[in-house]
């Protein structure tokens, strides 16, 4: 056969090939059926819109209110006797312990007010209750700084490290945390390096979901500050203003918990610094948080305490007693179980929710 015939052959062939493959592929695109919409579970949901402070501190003041602790009704009851005797002193001790006060405080607070009552003598009902009012918040700290630091500098994000035990509401703080920030116009990112959790990470996952915010995750049971190092990397690719990070809270490694915890610090700072360290504390284990507290803070430098489920069977004494151990601020509250739960704390604010109550 003729060398052209030859090639005229292989050229008509290929044609043919090339032509049915374009064929069959229209006809399949016209004949395909669509794809299936998203289960409803599975589409975007609206991005909620959070409270802002202000209707978060209102809550507080009106949860507190109503809450149990006896701690302000029990005082304001022995003042109001028509006699202070030594026995009455005692009560009021009392009442301040149980209240988880704590011994140190508890003594300071009622040296103080024995010294004002003796030298202001007999006091009607209304200015018993002040005195007392102003005796709290100074014992309160008031003075301290409470201004979360969650922002960074240099193009740098602020970063925020949550840690605590489990149990004590850790991953729900970072959540509403993420909640209040977004509420003050930030933008934020999660990072999930609780990965021996996995409800955790996709719990954390959710909440970032409910306001439009992204979340970094490992593999369940990876090295939780490597998920930390890629979320601090992501947030300042992404320029957000701030990088939440959650932490385990249970020992699961040989190394122990404290010691991955502060693995998990020195790899984020080889990218950013750390600009503020909450510690989750709930706030009805009383003096087993205390011992929490000072274990945490040894680690990782805790610049500011949350004090969660203090309302309900909280005694209220402990946000005095977790600042005087730690000379640290307590800076947020959590007050229910809702989604913007998770107030600023301020003292006066407190006290006159505890006197509210009595």
């Amino acid at each position: 056969m003729p060398a052209d015939l030859l090639l005229y052959l292989v050229i008509a062939v290929m044609v043919l090939i090339i032509g049915g493959g374009v064929f069959l592929g229209l006809v399949r695109a016209r004949t395909a059926r669509p794809l299936p919409p998203l289960p409803v579970e599975e589409r975007p949901s609206r991005v909620e819109v959070p409270e802002s402070a202000q209707g978060r501190l209102a809550r507080l003041r009106s949860r507190l209110a109503r809450s149990d602790s006896p701690m302000g009704r029990g005082i304001l009851a022995i003042l109001a006797r028509d006699r202070l005797d030594e026995g009455s002193w005692e009560d009021i001790e009392d009442v301040l312990l149980g209240a988880d006060v704590g011994v140190g405080p508890t003594r300071e607070l009622v040296a103080h007010l024995r010294s004002r009552m003796r030298v202001e003598g007999a006091a009607t009902p209304e200015r018993v209750r002040d005195v007392l009012r102003e005796e709290l918040v100074r014992v309160l700290a008031p003075d301290m700084d409470r201004t979360l630091a969650v922002d960074g500098r240099d193009d740098l994000p602020g970063v925020v490290l949550v840690v605590g035990v489990n149990g004590t509401g850790k991953t729900t703080t970072v959540g509403r945390l993420a909640r209040v920030l977004i509420a003050d116009d930030k933008t934020v990112l999660l990072g999930a390096a609780d990965t021996f959790r996995a409800a955790a990470v996709d719990q954390l996952q959710t909440w970032g979901q409910r306001v439009g915010v992204e979340t970094v995750r490992g593999p369940e049971g990876g090295d939780p500050a490597s998920v930390a190092f890629d979320a601090v990397q992501r947030g300042t690719a992404r320029g957000v203003d701030t990088v939440l990070v959650d932490t385990a809270g249970r020992l699961h490694t040989k190394t122990g918990l404290m010691d991955e915890l502060g693995k998990v610090k020195r790899v984020i700072e080889k990218q950013a610094p750390v600009t503020e360290v909450l510690l989750v504390i709930d706030a009805t284990t009383g003096q087993n948080g205390l011992t929490q507290a000072r274990v945490f803070a040894e680690v990782v430098d805790v610049t500011g305490i949350v004090l969660t489920k203090l309302d309900g069977t909280a005694k209220g004494g402990i946000v005095i007693a977790v600042q005087r151990e730690l000379g640290v601020p307590v800076k947020l509250v959590g007050i229910g179980e809702g989604a913007d739960d998770l107030a600023p704390f301020d003292p006066e604010t407190f006290v006159a929710a505890l006197l509210d109550a009595a």
